[in-house]
């Protein structure tokens, strides 16, 4: 890092930092602490996971929620199936496999590419408002 200050008022756009792409990533829970690690990624992710139990129940759906405890037992992450049944709650110590299946819906969506794309259609003469777009 260099030892200059930033000045903000002389910056275009205040530096920022990168998502981690996750889509698609089957991580590696063989620990404890990479269990851990995964699944609060997964709730941080804005798509849906696949989670596959010890006992062959697999369960897609969006992470909404987790509660931490001491033990992989006591803890838990809460699902929204996307088959539109009810909450489900699982016990990270129920979990073998974890699978970031869903398209991340955030994806592609900085500040950056959206004014991009706001010059780009007002380049090509089309209208440009300053409107999110719909969600899918």
């Amino acid at each position: 890092m260099s030892d200059t200050p930033l000045n903000p008022e002389a910056l275009e756009v205040s530096p920022g930092f990168e998502h981690e792409r996750l889509q698609g990533l089957i991580p590696s829970i063989v620990s404890e602490e990479e269990l851990r690690a995964a699944l609060e990624k997964a709730f941080e992710y804005r798509g849906d996971v696949t989670i596959t139990c010890k006992d062959g129940r697999v369960i897609e759906g969006y992470v909404y929620d987790r509660r931490l405890a001491a033990t992989l037992s006591e803890s838990r992450v809460r699902v929204l199936p996307t088959d539109g049944s009810g909450r489900v709650s699982v016990s990270y110590g129920e979990i073998a496999a974890l699978h970031f299946s869903g398209r991340d819906t955030a994806a592609g969506k900085s500040w950056e590419a959206w004014v991009r794309k706001y010059w780009e259609k007002k380049a090509a003469g089309e209208s440009a408002a300053i409107e999110p777009e719909r969600l899918e």
